[in-house]
């Protein structure tokens, strides 16, 4: 049997002045938009409004069956 005291989570870190705790965040996360949900994010072009330029990228992307 062991008389040494029993250590808990109060005796895991001391909480320090100096060094703030983070602030917790309950904002839904899904009410943002992600960098995903853009064209931009998918590694889309954006449109250059130049008609040539869009029928090259046109044919550019095109799959082979398309041909």
């Amino acid at each position: 049997m062991s008389t040494a005291p029993a250590h808990g989570p109060r005796d895991a870190e001391p909480t320090t002045p100096d060094r703030p705790r983070p602030a917790l965040i309950f904002d839904d996360p899904l009410d943002q938009q992600s960098a995903d949900d853009t064209d931009q994010g998918w590694g889309e072009r954006a449109p250059s409004g130049n008609s040539a330029a869009d029928l090259a990228r046109f044919l550019d992307e095109k799959p082979p069956h398309h041909i």
